[in-house]
């Protein structure tokens, strides 16, 4: 008898589901706008718990995998008696170099993301090792002066060749002081300042140049490593000159780079060129667009040239926002939608709008559901142990589109893990400042005074 009574109801249901199945969804029978997007990545408020989440996912996978320690580079054993380093004496190797432009951004990500959290293991991380590098530093620096040509692990620090050495970690190790780490720092940076400053290659007007791989070549990744420092140790001295310097370099780099009815920066500019090929690339206008954050969270209000920066940053701004697609990721050359999405990128520009809102340079109304979207991007890219795929490796310049189109992706790529954590930290901050939540169907921005839910259909 059950079997039967089972057998029934099954038969009844198959029916139903199968008069349902030709009934025809119209605007008459259904609510076409309360039907579910097939969205490819996940839609809608991010909850800052989840944002602390991936952010401890990656503090745990670097902690891991970017040792802090000396070592005998015979016996791989560790020193920790630095009276005892020698001629022999090393850095352990992990996954990631601790001194390079990419941890630079990384050390400032980890200090933003313990200030964000509360959570002082992010701080710790960068204050171990800025400590550990400075502690190493007085016997690295004397024995580099007795042998220029060793394999000296703090070269880079002791005598920079190019403002990759300099700008990047001088500008963390400035913010790291500032987080009041008990070591000597300011040796470095000097020596960092005085690189960037008087001994790096210059246009005859003054901008910041290289001679590679055409000569008078400006790379718009300079601005980055070199103008957050500047503007750090302006803050730091007080002294206007390193502020001028640095908006000097931010206009001027503008005034050849910048492509006005695009909103963005070309790559590369050669003075010798006649034309001057357009490639938008992702992370390059990243560093240009991170570059004046940072230099207006520190440039004073009444430097004279603070309102043409706020412009340009906001011409430039509209430019990235308009070039965002569907799934919250940015291309790896802006403008050209088969090029691939590309993580650090899509951090980086995450990270300034969602910084620029909290700051109140921009519009959070028009600009949270951009910075939302884009992390939630993110997070796709950020497996459980935190490592960060789909960032393009370390990038020279080209004149050609396969140049960028092909660049690999890796998620032993550097440049991918200070971005992140510097997005997580920041919207931390965004979602702590407004309210976000879903009204109709779409991501909506209100301030914490305002009661929307009066501002919904009834």
């Amino acid at each position: 008898m059950k079997e039967k009574l089972f057998l029934l109801v099954t038969i009844c249901l198959l029916a139903f589901n199968h008069i349902i199945a030709q009934v025809k969804t119209t605007d008459a029978n259904t609510p076409l706008y309360l039907m579910k997007p097939d969205y490819p990545i996940p839609y809608g408020p991010a909850k800052v718990e989840e944002v602390k989440t991936v952010l401890t996912q990656v503090l745990n996978y670097l902690e891991a995998n970017t040792p802090a320690h000396a070592i005998d580079l015979s016996t791989k054993e560790r020193i920790t008696d630095y009276s005892k380093l020698n001629d022999n004496s090393g850095i352990e190797a992990g996954a990631f170099r601790l001194i390079c432009y990419e941890w630079g951004v990384t050390y400032s990500g980890m200090l933003l993301a313990g200030e964000a959290t509360g959570d002082p293991k992010f701080t710790e991380y960068t204050t171990n090792r800025i400590k550990f590098i400075a502690d190493l530093f007085p016997y690295f620096t004397a024995q580099y002066k007795l042998n220029p040509k060793s394999g000296n692990p703090l070269r880079a620090i002791i005598d920079p060749h190019a403002l990759d050495d300099a700008g990047s970690m001088c500008a963390a190790m400035i913010k790291t002081m500032h987080a009041g780490v008990q070591a000597n720092i300011r040796p470095m940076v000097d020596n960092y300042i005085q690189y960037i400053s008087t001994k790096e290659y210059r246009l005859k007007d003054g901008t910041l140049a290289r001679n590679r791989p055409q000569r008078n070549t400006l790379w718009l990744d300079d601005l980055y490593m070199s103008v957050p420092a500047l503007a750090q140790m302006g803050n730091l001295t007080g002294d206007r000159k390193y502020y001028d310097d640095a908006v000097k370099q931010v206009l001027q780099f503008a005034d050849r780079m910048f492509v006005k009815e695009d909103g963005l920066f070309r790559h590369g500019w050669v003075e010798e060129m006649k034309v001057h090929p357009k490639f938008y690339w992702g992370r390059a206008n990243g560093w240009a667009l991170l570059t004046m954050t940072e230099l207006l969270d520190v440039l004073p209000k009444d430097h004279p040239k603070r309102t043409e920066i706020i412009n340009l940053y906001q011409a430039h701004m509209e430019g990235i926002i308009g070039h965002q697609s569907g799934t919250g990721f940015w291309h790896q050359l802006l403008n050209r939608n088969d090029s691939y999405p590309e993580t650090s990128a899509t951090a980086i520009y995450t990270y300034c709008i969602a910084h620029a809102i909290n700051k109140g340079w921009i519009d959070p109304i028009a600009y949270g559901p951009v910075a939302i979207l884009g992390w939630n991007a993110i997070t796709t890219k950020v497996n459980k142990d935190g490592m960060v795929d789909g960032t393009c490796v370390g990038t020279g310049m080209g004149f050609d589109p396969a140049f960028y189109y092909y660049r690999p992706t890796s998620p032993m790529a550097a440049h991918g893990y200070g971005p992140v954590l510097l997005a997580g930290a920041e919207m931390i901050n965004l979602l702590n400042n407004y309210q976000v939540v879903i009204n109709e169907t779409s991501v909506m921005f209100y301030h914490k005074n305002v009661d929307w839910k009066h501002l919904q259909i009834n």
